[in-house]
């Protein structure tokens, strides 16, 4: 059977990506809840200074499909409202999922009441991550950016309402609804594992997000905004993002992005202090990590407190049989090397499509020690 060349094949993510950009998220110019989380990308937005760079992500496109899905089988099995939109005068979005209270759904038709109301008004927000990403999850919960977005979700329904559109007029009449409860469901993208992280509503956390709004509002260009990530390269942020060219400029062929940032000998001056002065966080870190391995070395697996000890390593360490695979040699009536040599033999063994025997040495892998956030 011939295989058809790969080539004569367009990779599916062109149509993904193609079809990505035609949704009315990717179409919008007003800033997005989503845009929240780097203050330089929001500047370029409200700017309107045009897109610079387009990477195709399927990381980012699978997390739509998810979103899609997942949210389309919660408003059919649960009867919560997915992908309402919100909006004011400084930003608009689509929130995940909304679960209404039973005093507030009352007031809707029997079409948009949950089967099974909320003890308060909660707002949803739906995260995918990469299994990667995932310990930091478990043990920190979620990042500045996404309390701040999901905040200005709520906020928007707090003091708008709905917005007044097509499809979700019978919401808008409602008005200000009384939003108590945040949720942030973390989904993994490589296995599927889920984190629901519950926190009550918190009116300072709003307050500070709008007026991170009006903080890059207030610029007269999108550079006197911050870069909140560390350019392409160390963040996939900057990575996918439509400004990268824009923000970090074209550097020298062959070099990093990062050497933008360099003026003259005063910027490096500042780096060099920088690097140090974070080396003697690194020797300080690794120090307290060194001392805490050597006291729980007698310490069994199990729970402590909001962490759990786990100990991996100490398997006995395998190498190549060279008795035997002289033997094998024999029967397969190959040429042994006049001097042993188990490297060479290895390689012609592999070669002809035979298995390498192995044998157990006295010698153990290193036992190495991993801690992991307790999960209720």
């Amino acid at each position: 059977m011939t295989l058809s060349p790969a080539r004569l094949s367009p990779s599916i993510w062109t149509a993904a990506d193609q079809a990505d950009a035609r949704r009315p998220r990717s179409r919008q110019t007003q800033l997005g809840a989503s845009d929240t989380v780097c203050e330089r990308r929001a500047a370029y937005i409200l700017h309107g200074h045009p897109r610079t760079d387009h990477v195709v992500s399927p990381a980012a496109i699978l997390g739509t499909y998810i979103h899609a899905g997942l949210t389309a089988d919660a408003k059919q099995e649960f009867g919560w409202l997915v992908e309402r939109k919100v909006a004011d005068t400084a930003v608009r979005g689509s929130v995940d999922i909304v679960q209404l209270d039973d005093a507030t759904a009352r007031k809707l038709p029997t079409r948009l009441r949950p089967k099974a109301p909320a003890e308060a008004v909660t707002v949803e927000d739906i995260k995918t991550k990469t299994v990667w990403k995932w310990d930091d999850v478990l043990r920190y919960g979620a990042t500045e950016a996404e309390l701040r977005q999901v905040h200005l979700y709520a906020d928007l329904i707090r003091t708008d309402g709905f917005e007044d559109r097509s499809g979700q007029r019978v919401l808008a009449r409602l008005g200000p609804v009384d939003v108590r409860q945040i949720r942030l469901r973390f989904i993994c993208r490589d296995n599927g594992a889920e984190h629901v992280q519950e926190i009550d509503f918190d009116p300072q956390r709003a307050e500070e997000a709008r007026w991170w709004l009006d903080r890059v509002a207030e610029t007269a260009s999108p550079e006197e905004a911050r870069r909140d990530f560390n350019g392409p390269g160390l963040d996939a942020a900057c990575d996918f993002c439509p400004f990268v060219t824009a923000c970090w400029g074209v550097p020298a062929p062959g070099r990093p992005a990062q050497t933008t940032l360099i003026h003259n000998d005063m910027d490096v001056e500042q780096a060099l202090i920088d690097y140090s002065e974070a080396h003697q966080l690194f020797v300080r870190g690794k120090r307290v990590k060194d001392l805490v391995r050597k006291m729980v070395d007698a310490s069994p697996e199990g729970r402590y407190g909001p962490n759990i000890l786990k100990w991996g390593g100490g398997s006995p360490v395998e190498e190549p049989d060279l008795a035997k695979m002289i033997e094998q040699f024999d029967d397969a009536e190959l040429t042994v090397p006049q001097m042993p040599d188990a490297a060479k033999m290895v390689k012609i063994l592999t070669a002809a499509g035979l298995a390498v025997p192995m044998r157990e040495t006295s010698r153990r892998t290193a036992r190495t020690i991993r801690i992991v956030p307790y999960r209720e």
